[in-house]
């Protein structure tokens, strides 16, 4: 007799210390995952092997209806249970919200509360139910229901066992839940961002066209009218050149995070890269009448970069050279083979640079110019993201001058294609 009162109580302990290390299994999982669904999943399974009972189910409270709804459950027919509202009043689940206690029915045939629209959709009997609340602080935001104990009745061990579990698992979940939102809100705010960076990109591009149109023909005026009529065109000539600023810093915006999987570098054109460039600062350059020579080299000349980042940097520099050379003035762009690599210079006559100020000026935002007094206008992005995408390509840019008022030279660095 002895014995078998021996046998039985080393199996009561061995199963509260199976439950134990199955509790800290599954805590281990809820504290490894940020995944809501796999999550449930976990807490249901736990929840069955602890309680030896044939299913289980997770109730969450719907935060804006205040309605229970169906989040996981066990078994094959979890699908057919997903979203269906089970009544605050009239229902088990609903009682043990209300009062924020753990309950135990052994017979819920004689229990009115007992939801029975949920058994018959997914042809289930449910027979015994040991529900318990899930709080986060006084907060509940679910409840736990495991059904039908496959032997014996559910005990104190069991529910002990199941409150611990809802406890973790009330945390896991808001914080699956606080995740997700986030990563919605991630979502939503990269689209908008996309948006934002496409309508800048389409912008831009469409503004050029139309504003190349309007330099033209207010350079003309201004060079054929006379008096009154040529102030009013270098009005528009300088309005004109102010939109194209702005035009520039739209585009420069885009590339502000410039990132290296970005760049695509594949054997170039240089004079291509180099005509594209001159053409896109043509028109304001010709509105401040200043002199711009290119000289290409006699044959194509293949460089490694990304054509249209290339093209990009060098009109930055360019738009560079204009803006802070006077009307009048000389730019000059000049291509030199240096060994394994060819070198593009830009050399302009325009106000020159101090030696502190030959690596400050690559810096983002930074303005040559006092803020209160400056005479051009513009973010101090070019300079800032030429240099950036140019060393992404495998180049370099910098900037070298004999001193203030004296002109600057800014020169790229092109590795050959053949090198």
């Amino acid at each position: 007799m002895s014995q078998i009162s021996g046998d039985t109580g080393l199996a009561e302990v061995q199963r509260k210390l199976d439950a134990l290390n199955r509790l800290v299994d599954v805590t281990l999982v809820m504290n490894s995952t940020l995944q809501l669904q796999p999550l449930l999943a976990a807490i249901m399974t736990a929840a069955t092997e602890i309680t030896d009972s044939e299913a289980a189910s997770i109730l969450l409270v719907d935060r804006h209806t205040h309605e229970l709804r169906f989040a996981a459950s066990t078994g094959s027919d979890t699908e057919h249970l997903m979203g269906i509202i089970v009544p605050m009043d009239g229902s088990i689940a609903g009682a043990i919200i209300r009062e924020g206690k753990a309950t135990i029915i052994d017979d819920v045939s004689h229990d009115p509360r007992h939801f029975r629209q949920v058994d018959q959709k997914i042809d289930f009997q449910t027979e015994s139910i040991l529900g318990v609340p899930m709080r986060i602080k006084d907060k509940l935001v679910g409840v736990i229901e495991v059904l039908n104990k496959q032997q014996g009745r559910f005990d104190d061990d069991d529910l002990l066992h199941i409150t611990v579990l809802a406890s973790q698992a009330a945390v896991a979940i808001e914080n699956a839940q606080l995740v997700s939102a986030l990563r919605k809100a991630n979502d939503e705010l990269s689209k908008l961002d996309k948006l934002k960076t496409d309508f800048i990109a389409i912008a831009s591009h469409e503004l050029r066209t139309p504003l190349s149109v309007i330099l033209g023909y207010a350079t003309f005026l201004h060079e054929e009218a006379e008096g009154e009529a040529s102030e009013h065109a270098q009005m528009v000539l300088q309005s004109a050149m102010h939109l194209r600023n702005l035009i520039e810093d739209m585009t420069n915006l885009r590339y502000v995070q410039t990132s290296d999987g970005e760049i695509v570098v594949t054997d170039c054109a240089l004079d291509e890269i180099l005509t594209q460039a001159c053409a896109d600062v043509q028109s304001v350059s010709n509105a401040k009448e200043q002199k711009f020579v290119v000289t290409l080299p006699p044959r194509p000349v293949l460089v490694r970069a990304d054509k249209l980042k290339a093209e990009l940097a060098v009109t930055n520099v360019l738009n560079n050279a204009v803006k802070f050379t006077p009307y009048h003035g000389e730019i000059t762009v000049s291509i030199e083979e240096r060994g394994a690599e060819i070198w593009v210079r830009v050399s302009d006559t325009g106000d020159g640079l101090a030696d502190d100020q030959l690596e400050r000026i690559f810096d983002q935002f930074y303005q040559v110019e006092d803020h209160l007094t400056r005479r051009t206008g513009g973010m101090g992005l070019g300079l800032s993201i030429a240099r950036g995408v140019i060393q992404q390509q495998g180049g370099r840019l910098w900037a070298e001058s004999p001193g203030p008022n004296q002109g600057s030279t800014f020169t790229f660095a092109f590795t050959k294609s053949d090198a």
